[in-house]
């Protein structure tokens, strides 16, 4: 895939061919030894570019829409969780590192940018065009496009303003919204495209390096060099093909607008660039040594956070914002029958259901109300309470949170649902997370988080986190859990203290592998009938980390 126009991309697969690498030159900004490219082209390269077996996600700014899987000629990288990016405090860790690619119209930036994803192997990189920010053209200026008449080489053409603050966003962790740019009617499209959980990001663009306040942004800059002549080449064909536009119209936009504007907004920013790789994707020398330093920049930034969990907090007090039913003799009955390991599925799924239902309930009352008066049918006022907010959301930690969605519908009419997994990796011990689907605008509801059981907290603190970077406010989150350990309601309360705890019951013990003792056991393989193997951890099925 190559960049061939700065209005526009056409897509071309990857070369593998090309062997034999060009010089690499290579420039440093940075005043900070660490964050130094020096050195690295004496290294020995850790990640050669040549397709590794790890998965990766990658998704994308442009237009076209993609699939959630990067498929080359010769694999599919599949997807893999995304590991912490918080620390036990919940405030973010480390930053995602964003790669800045500038190079003139048609140097092949897109390509190098799949070259790097592929060679990285590491999961949930973003690729953030420059296309997507044109600014929306007005009837003259439309009419002046028709007729190749309109720079979109220009500064003037893109919206900076829009784009720092989504890449800041991105940058941050946050999900951001980025516009889907309309090339054949020159506006954007209603529907903008959702994109979170960068851990590093590409930008690229023919004026990445054009705006101050942009450059701030970048950890690595790299310019792209390619011939004038193979680019203008390049132009014409995607033009001709996939355009349909004449050779002359083609030539007059080039002479007239692409070139100038390369000489006098893009050919400078050279210097502003840490990497300089000439033919583009086929300098694979350059292409190991931007590799190499974003892997050692990543090491860097690696955290553990439930080893941390479970040593934090010790003979503190319970939290205010904690809220545990009342044991009453009909509540005690009930854990004594989900607890007991001899009930059998049948009667585990009854009362876990009661339970779940007088659970809900017991949280609405924390929701804020408004006073409101009705007119009654015999033509007198009541004055009650509705709610203040606009609406509320239910969002499950999969899979054992997702068995409580049914007490939420049942006394919520109509009420939005969302889904969050987070599972354990094996090799590290640590949550990550591989799959939401949130609903649209949930930022302004209040959102009831739903999971089985809660033991260290390190899965309902990932969950919480993503809310939190999908701009949900924190007092407007509700964790809700059948049966909560008191490490884990102690997590949850230090990095989040406005978030709402409630739950049915706590218990004060967490053993060695982090099961919560008495406890309930594994509640996904009870209420599902599910024999989960020996080794996998309680979050994965409902027993949190």
């Amino acid at each position: 895939m190559e960049t061939t126009s700065s209005e526009s991309k056409a897509e071309e697969p990857p070369t593998d061919g090309g062997m034999e690498a060009d010089r690499a030159m290579s420039r440093s900004d940075s005043e900070s030894g660490d964050d130094s490219l020096d050195g690295l082209s004496n290294r020995v390269p850790r990640c050669p570019l040549t397709p590794s077996l790890s998965p990766q996600k990658r998704t994308t700014s442009q237009s076209k829409t993609e699939p959630p899987l990067l498929r080359t000629d010769k694999r599919t990288i599949y997807t893999a969780g995304r590991p912490p990016w918080y620390n036990v405090t919940g405030t973010t860790f480390k930053e995602a590192f964003v790669i800045g690619l500038c190079g003139g119209s048609a140097s092949g930036k897109t390509t190098v940018a799949n070259k790097i994803i592929e060679a990285l192997d590491v999961p949930w990189v973003v690729l953030l065009s420059m296309d997507s920010f044109y600014k929306v053209l007005n009837k003259e200026e439309q009419e002046l496009a028709a007729k190749n008449e309109y720079n979109f080489d220009h500064p003037d053409a893109f919206d900076f303003e829009l784009l720092v603050t989504v890449l800041r966003k991105l940058k941050k962790g946050k999900s951001i919204k980025v516009p889907v740019y309309d090339f054949t009617s020159h506006c954007r499209r209603k529907e903008w495209k959702t994109v979170y959980g960068a851990n590093v990001v590409i930008f690229e663009g023919i004026l990445a390096f054009a705006n101050k306040e942009l450059l701030k942004l970048l950890d690595m800059k790299v310019f792209v060099d390619t011939d004038s002549d193979i680019r203008l080449i390049r132009r014409l064909k995607r033009d001709i093909s996939q355009r349909g536009r004449d050779i002359s119209g083609i030539i007059k936009q080039y002479n007239k607008f692409v070139k100038p504007a390369f000489e006098q907004y893009i050919e400078p920013t050279v210097q502003s660039a840490d990497i300089v790789v000439p033919r583009g994707g086929e300098n694979f020398v350059a292409l190991d040594l931007i590799v190499q330093h974003v892997h050692s920049q990543l090491e860097k930034r690696e955290i553990t956070v439930r080893s941390a969990l479970a040593s934090a907090h010790q003979g503190q007090p319970l939290p205010k914002t904690l809220s545990v039913m009342e044991s009453t003799p009909q509540v005690r009955g009930m854990h004594t029958i989900i607890r007991n390991k001899e009930t059998n599925r049948d009667e585990f799924i009854f009362y876990s259901k009661r339970l779940m239902r007088l659970l809900i309930e017991h949280a609405l009352s924390f929701l804020p109300l408004k006073p409101v008066s009705v007119e009654t049918p015999q033509g007198g006022v009541y004055d009650g309470k509705r709610l203040s907010g606009k609406r509320i959301t239910g969002v499950s930690i999969l899979r054992a949170g997702e068995t409580m969605e049914q007490a939420l519908m049942a006394v919520c009419k109509d009420i939005r649902l969302g889904k969050i997994l987070i599972q354990t990796n094996h090799d590290t011990g640590e949550p990550e997370l591989h799959y939401l689907r949130l609903p649209k605008d949930i930022s302004e509801d209040y959102v009831i988080l739903m999971d089985s059981t809660v033991s260290t907290g390190a899965a309902a603190l990932m969950a919480v986190r993503v809310l939190l970077d999908h701009d949900v406010a924190e007092d407007k989150i509700f964790l809700l859990s059948l049966l909560m350990a008191e490490m884990g309601v102690h997590s949850v309360a230090y990095a989040f203290p406005k978030v709402r705890i409630i739950t049915t019951a706590v218990d004060k013990e967490v053993n060695d592998q982090f099961h919560i003792i008495p406890g309930i056991g594994n509640f996904g393989d009870r209420y599902f009938g599910t024999d989960a193997p020996s080794d996998w951890c309680e979050s994965d099925e409902g027993m949190d980390f």
